[in-house]
């Protein structure tokens, strides 16, 4: 009996080496699964930060080439509004006919350079980049129209013109309804200018047309502002298209009011003249 005791201890003692093997055995298998799902997800994380680094990267080249292109557009268009500012009693048809080329131009090659980078992508993650030159162009086209016909263009009417240049498989960049009224906002400083220039020139009903025209503007503007949402840009501009208007009504006013001190540049007195009942020593 106790040689059987003995046999029995012996074989547990020589057990106890091969759970030992068996265990460490187990837990090396699991340490290298750990590892290789540990480096397989390291391995997607540099993937996926690779992904978004190329990403930004092509977003801040994209911005950079729209800024390039807004700032095109604004300077040509600022041209078309040194054109129209031109118009005179007697070249008016030939100053409008050339402003209206060089805004064609502006369209198709500046406008469309910018449609280019912009078609196919969120608008607004660039608006920032691309606004300053869209409302530019809003003003020059709204101003050159209004000059031509006397009736303001409006968003349906720019965006059916920027419509060709577009990639038909891309969906079509559209001027949106706030870069529209924020150039609108502008137009009523160069109505101010060349208000100022027609009554220079004896044009008082054309310069009476303008001062209608920028007050029907602002009025209307007045009543959607409200209802927009908090921008510091539109409460800027719509104070200084207040003073924009102030400007032509005091001086719409002055020739009415004191129509004799005003003397037309063009030398000549016709019957509906406020000098025609002058004195010579007077003038």
């Amino acid at each position: 009996m106790f040689h059987s005791s003995v046999l029995h201890r012996i074989s547990l003692m020589a057990a106890k080496p091969h759970r030992v093997h068996s265990f460490s055995g187990t837990c090396s298998l699991q340490g290298s699964a750990k590892r290789a799902r540990t480096m397989t997800s390291e391995s997607s994380m540099k993937d996926a930060f690779g992904r978004y680094a190329e990403y930004l990267n092509d977003l801040n080249d994209k911005r950079e080439r729209v800024v390039k292109a807004s700032r095109d557009v604004t300077i040509n268009s600022k041209k078309v509004i040194f054109q129209v500012h031109r118009v005179g009693k007697h070249n008016r048809e030939e100053v409008l006919e050339k402003a209206e080329k060089d805004l064609a131009s502006v369209t198709g090659q500046y406008m469309s350079r910018l449609v280019r980078e912009l078609q196919g992508t969120d608008f607004w993650k660039l608006r920032r980049a691309y606004t300053p030159g869209v409302q530019e162009y809003v003003e020059a086209a709204t101003f050159c129209k209004f000059c031509k016909t006397g009736t303001l263009l409006n968003l349906d009417e720019i965006n059916a013109t920027l419509l060709p240049l577009s990639d038909p498989s891309f969906e079509p960049l559209q001027i949106n309804v706030l870069d529209y009224i924020l150039g609108l906002a502008d137009l009523t400083g160069e109505l101010m200018r060349l208000a100022i220039g027609r009554i220079s020139e004896g044009e008082l009903e054309f310069a009476e047309k303008i001062c209608r025209f920028a007050r029907d503007i602002y009025r209307e503007l007045t009543l959607l502002v409200p209802h927009m949402d908090d921008s510091s840009d539109m409460k800027t501009k719509m104070d200084t298209m207040l003073q924009s208007v102030i400007k032509i009504e005091n001086a719409c006013f002055s020739v009415h009011v004191r129509g004799s001190e005003y003397i037309p540049l063009t030398g000549s007195i016709d019957s509906s003249s406020f000098l025609l009942d002058m004195p010579d020593n007077e003038l």
